[in-house]
């Protein structure tokens, strides 16, 4: 069985776990820098990651079981991402890999999200959303690599709502704290549908949500009802568009936001009126984390995917649909 630990940088997330190439996780230690206020700052970010880094890398270890000398690969996440976090990662994975004379891995970070969603849910080849932050995309696999059949055209769905929650008030993370606000409201408001093609458009729902909350004259309530209805609804139309393109019947939702429990039950109703079967990734594997990693590191060094130190760029516009996968090849 191989063995590698994995490093995660990539946003607000310090993240390192221990997983093996059959899917055995045997540690996930993470921790997230909530900024005071305001967006994520990535010099600030980078900084806790600086910080907390030690400590995450031995605690991950130690409910491993394991010493650095056991670990057959040390993984990274090179990308996506922003510059500053992805520097920390990447310098303490090419430390490690030169002390302790380890392969190093590259892993793309959203690769990673699909792969740990594929391990926990069960599903071999479904079409994924994956929707984070920093990321809503529409892909599955096909010739040999994650084929993107739809995306966001600016924003992504997350940083749409938490963007909103921020320019409200109501703080970091907004996900949660506008769908709960969402719940509450009784009366749909229109609001810009974007959807060209399979692709979709955010930033002009977000553009006039805000106006709406800043002309006072529609409760916020309403006003989260009514994006998170309709931004959802448009990723639910792509998403069923992609199904409908690869005849597959099979749908994983993936990333951050697939804690959404209304997202959830909206692409669950879509997909069981197709006939098919939904799931999605647990909680704790849907945001940014240290086992994923270490777990399509663990895939990709079994198949010879391993980088020299000395050309373990970070890259932080790594596309999914540039990344070779070996170990999905028949």
């Amino acid at each position: 069985m191989v063995i590698v630990l994995g490093i995660e940088s990539t946003a607000h997330t310090f993240g390192v776990g221990v997983a093996s190439h059959t899917g055995n996780i045997l540690s996930n230690v993470n921790h997230t820098y909530v900024p005071k206020s305001g967006g994520i700052k990535p010099t600030e970010a980078s900084e806790h990651h600086s910080k907390v880094a030690p400590e995450i890398l031995a605690e991950a270890l130690k409910r491993a079981s394991l010493r650095m000398r056991d670990v057959d690969a040390v993984a990274v996440a090179l990308g996506p991402g922003m510059g500053p976090c992805l520097r920390v990662g990447a310098t303490l994975a090419r430390y490690l890999a030169l002390k302790y004379g380890k392969p190093l891995v590259p892993v793309n970070h959203s690769v990673a999200h699909l792969e740990i969603a594929r391990l926990t849910t069960g599903l071999s080849d479904p079409v994924f959303v994956y929707v984070a932050g920093g990321n809503t995309i529409i892909t599955t696999f096909n010739e040999g690599r994650y084929r993107v059949f739809g995306e966001t055209l600016d924003i992504p769905l997350g940083n749409c709502l938490d963007t909103f929650a921020r320019e409200v008030g109501l703080g970091f993370p907004g996900v949660p704290k506008v769908e709960e606000l969402a719940s509450r409201g009784k009366r749909y408001i229109a609001l810009p549908y974007t959807v060209k093609g399979q692709d979709v458009s955010y930033s002009g729902i977000l553009t006039q949500a805000l106006q709406l909350y800043r002309s006072g004259k529609h409760s916020l309530e309403d006003i989260c009802y009514s994006l998170v209805e309709t931004a959802y609804s448009m990723l639910v139309e792509v998403a069923e568009r992609a199904l409908a393109h690869t005849g597959k019947n099979q749908l994983v939702l993936t990333g951050g936001v697939a804690r959404s429990k209304i997202l959830v039950e909206k692409l669950r109703r879509m997909i069981e009126d197709r006939g098919g079967v939904f799931s999605f990734v647990p909680a704790e594997y849907a945001g940014d984390n240290g086992a994923m990693i270490a777990y399509t590191g663990a895939l990709a060094f079994v198949h010879g995917v391993m980088i020299p130190v000395e050309k373990s760029h970070i890259q932080p516009y790594w596309r999914m649909d540039e990344v070779e996968i070996p170990w999905r090849q028949k």
